[in-house]
């Protein structure tokens, strides 16, 4: 008889990194052929900028899981029940809840954290401590990087902690070429726009670039967001006079969006995001054998080695970011170099099986421990 695992995860929508990674859980063969699998999706939020607000909307739907997953493990009785936990904002009451359920059900538990924020949230909200060590009491933990673990050392010991990197479908049916044949060097940005992602940052730093008499165009693709939507965007790409250099492109998927790492010669993910841990766009570049830019947020530099596969900028400094992207204008053969080890770094470590793998090895291991 095959484990039962009770898996209480965000999918889409709204699409961010945490959902579609429970997508590739939910859809995984490996996983569904190896356990038996019973899904509950706690998200409330159908949107990104909903993500992280309080409504009664949200409360109804958090009473009407808690009653969805009390049922679950009363009828079903699971082996383990895994849950992707907030650790950072008012979500962690909402967790605290879930986990305390499971909890006076006596159940096994493995959280798998997508988020970071507990290192910073816990000092400025007393009653967080107590809901922190109600959610990471008697658990194991699944991190997606070393980097990520001084966030919630203070809660949980290292011995219960899994490390296990996000990983991607492959899209390509063949290798890419490094070689664009571009006559300009394109910058792709790639992400919701949010202030936080590094977009205006970027926008500064091409301004910065474009003073300089550089040559190069830079197109962003992403949903509009609470913080910007096109209209606002727009009037800052004119404000630094950036109109013939820059461009909205909007939400792209599928093989829109592939075009644009297709055509593109350097990606640039600038992010400061409190919440930033891994970043999948990373790898959809690295795919692409794009060198990237990006910064240390989170566990980007597992991801992205600094001089390797792409560079570490200082985070929402225009004048790092300028300096690390102009690096790679200047050299075709160092975006080449960095593009084809950042492929290889990709095929090693960060393919959707490779994964499923992985997380297959760590639920077999939290079931018999």
């Amino acid at each position: 008889m095959k484990p039962k695992i009770l898996f209480i995860m965000h999918m889409p929508p709204p699409v961010h990194g945490a959902a579609m990674m429970g997508k590739y859980i939910h859809d995984s063969k490996l996983i569904n052929d190896t356990f038996d699998c019973l899904y509950i999706n706690p998200s409330a939020s159908k949107e990104v900028a909903n993500v992280g607000k309080i409504n009664l909307k949200k409360f109804l739907f958090l009473f009407s899981n808690i009653y969805k997953i009390i049922k679950t493990v009363l009828r079903k009785k699971p082996d383990l029940c895994y849950f992707t936990s907030t650790v950072g904002g008012v979500g962690i009451f909402r967790d605290m809840i879930i986990v305390g359920v499971l909890k006076l059900l006596r159940q096994k538990i493995v959280l798998h954290l997508h988020n970071k924020g507990a290192k910073k949230y816990n000092q400025k909200q007393p009653l967080s401590i107590i809901a922190y060590k109600i959610i990471f009491s008697n658990v194991k933990v699944i991190q997606l990087s070393e980097y990520l673990y001084e966030d919630i050392e203070k809660f949980v010991a290292k011995t219960n902690i899994f490390i296990c990197p996000n990983g991607i479908p492959e899209t390509l049916v063949t290798e890419p070429s490094v070689n664009r044949n571009n006559s300009v060097p394109k910058l792709l940005f790639l992400s919701n726009l949010l202030i936080d992602k590094g977009v205006f940052t970027l926008l500064d730093a091409c301004k910065i670039l474009k003073d300089k008499g550089y040559k190069f165009s830079c197109d962003f693709v992403g949903g509009e967001t609470i913080d910007i939507n096109a209209e606002r965007f727009y009037q800052e790409v004119q404000v630094r006079e950036l109109t013939n250099t820059v461009a909205y492109r909007g939400r792209k998927y599928g093989k829109e969006k592939e075009a644009f790492f297709n055509h593109a010669d350097i990606f640039v993910f600038p992010t400061f995001y409190k919440g930033e841990t891994f970043g999948l766009v990373n790898l959809e570049a690295m795919e692409h054998k794009l060198p990237i830019v990006s910064t240390d947020e989170g566990g980007i530099p597992d991801v992205v080695k600094n001089g390797e596969n792409g560079f570490i900028c200082i985070k929402d400094n225009p004048d790092s970011l300028a300096k690390c992207i102009e690096k790679l204008l200047l050299d075709k053969n160092l975006r080449y170099k960095m593009g084809e080890d950042g492929y290889k770094k990709f095929k090693t470590y960060y393919t959707l099986p490779t994964f499923e793998k992985n997380i297959k090895s760590i639920l077999m291991q939290c079931i018999k421990n």
